[in-house]
């Protein structure tokens, strides 16, 4: 067992009346409940809200914030709009981590118990998570990603790394940056392996595949990232569905960034140590990825 501590949790979901009520159930049955959870209605069309509100009521530790719907969705930038309205919202304020957690997943009782005890083990993590799974036709598939990388859908900050890093940009490709700048100040960023979360909807579901890889290509120009990194990318998604397309797209967001000015991350610094690291990798050194 870890010493008690204090985390709260922010979740900003939208049109999520099919997840949200087993989401809410998970982190209920905790063994070490958060001491506050705000869960940010980012403008629902669907009956969220309702289902929000009646959680609200049964736990004097949830409570629900209600956006107007915006019209559309607002992908990387509005999540963490919707983030901070309730970051601003929390009552508690000696919290000792706060957790970014996403409105249609399922995990276990002794979820965060078990992953505070990863950060209690380690006092340079400074971000942590468990492995997102998908359930396929009754089998159960990781979702793959780098080393350094948590997912977006569930991140954990130790405050003292939040602090550091400054919070979140209000980006596409928050959940990068803030692990890259983190992993640049000396912070440990991984996700724990033996913790699943099932996510019920697929990373990029809600505006197409191809979409996605569109807004993949937008995140590496925004980040910051190494033009031969991006190039080396694409090479490597071709054989990846869906096939071809899929690595065009993702050259075509990145480029028309150039062309059209798209504002980047203002953290030269971070940008830096990004494409050194970047560079590295292609060279086949050691870095964050491994």
């Amino acid at each position: 067992m870890i010493p008690d501590v204090k985390y709260v949790v922010i979740t900003p979901v939208r049109d999520e009346e099919k997840h949200v009520g087993a989401t809410v159930r998970s982190v209920t049955s905790q063994t070490i409940p958060p001491t506050e959870w705000i869960i940010v209605n980012d403008g629902s069309s669907d009956r969220t809200g309702d289902i929000l509100d009646q959680y609200a009521a049964q736990f004097p530790w949830i409570h629900a914030i209600h956006r107007p719907d915006r019209g559309f969705r607002k992908p990387g930038g509005g999540v963490v709009e919707a983030f901070y309205e309730g970051y601003n919202a929390l009552r508690c304020d000696d919290w000792e981590f706060i957790v970014k957690l996403d409105g249609d997943l399922t995990f276990s009782p002794d979820y965060f118990q078990r992953c505070l005890e990863h950060f209690a083990s380690e006092p340079r993590l400074g971000i942590g998570g468990g492995d997102i799974y998908h359930d396929l036709g009754g089998q159960l598939k990781r979702e793959v990603t780098p080393r350094f990388h948590v997912r977006g859908a569930t991140k954990i900050y130790r405050r003292a790394c939040w602090e550091a890093i400054g919070g979140l940009w209000t980006v596409p490709g928050w959940d990068t940056i803030d692990e890259v700048k983190a992993n640049m100040l000396d912070w440990r960023t991984y996700s724990f392996e033996e913790l699943p979360l099932l996510h019920h909807r697929f990373t990029g579901s809600a505006n197409g595949l191809l979409r996605d890889h569109v807004k993949h290509g937008l995140v590496c120009y925004i980040s910051g990232y190494h033009p031969l990194f991006v190039a080396a990318s694409c090479l490597y998604r071709i054989v990846k569905k869906p096939y071809v397309i899929g690595s065009a797209a993702m050259s075509f967001g990145f480029c028309k960034c150039y062309f059209t000015h798209v504002p980047r991350v203002n953290e030269p610094r971070m940008i830096h140590y990004l494409r050194a690291q970047q560079l590295r990798r292609l060279c086949g050194l050691q870095t964050i990825w491994k």
